[in-house]
């Protein structure tokens, strides 16, 4: 037994409204869950406008402010399908900061990738810390 406590909120106490508590969580995972049939862009707005309810134009700015921030601006209307993995990796790191996260969760977040792509999406992590970003990294 034990408890997992996030933000002061019991993660084991059937009272909590998980919903709430992951809103303030990112996560990246080891193959990127992209929606194919989305841009980019589409993909890092959806959660802050259908979650959030921010108005698109608004979230639209978030998402390029982001996308320049982990280096790819100008993939913005590109389809999952043409980006590399690493690529891939930056834009879901992306998606998951699009909802102001406290905590960013990293699940094997570059075990699927080529060697030379791994430094790419280390960089964006390095500098999350370097901001004081909480994180958990499983690797």
């Amino acid at each position: 037994g034990g408890h997992v406590v996030v933000n002061g909120f019991d993660l084991t106490d059937p009272k909590v409204d998980l919903n709430a508590v992951r809103q303030n969580i990112g996560m990246v995972f080891q193959h990127f869950n992209l929606f194919p049939h989305m841009t980019v862009i589409d993909n890092i707005m959806l959660a802050p406008v259908e979650l959030k309810k921010s108005d698109k134009a608004g979230a639209r700015t978030q998402a390029l402010a982001l996308l320049k921030r982990v280096g790819l601006a100008e993939k913005a209307d590109a389809r999952p399908a043409s980006l590399s993995g690493g690529q891939k990796q930056r834009v879901a790191i992306a998606r998951a900061l699009a909802m102001n996260p406290g905590i960013m969760l990293f699940d094997e977040a570059t075990s699927a990738l080529d060697p030379e792509m791994v430094g790419e999406v280390l960089q964006v992590i390095k500098d999350l810390a370097a901001e004081g970003m909480t994180m958990v990294v499983v690797t």
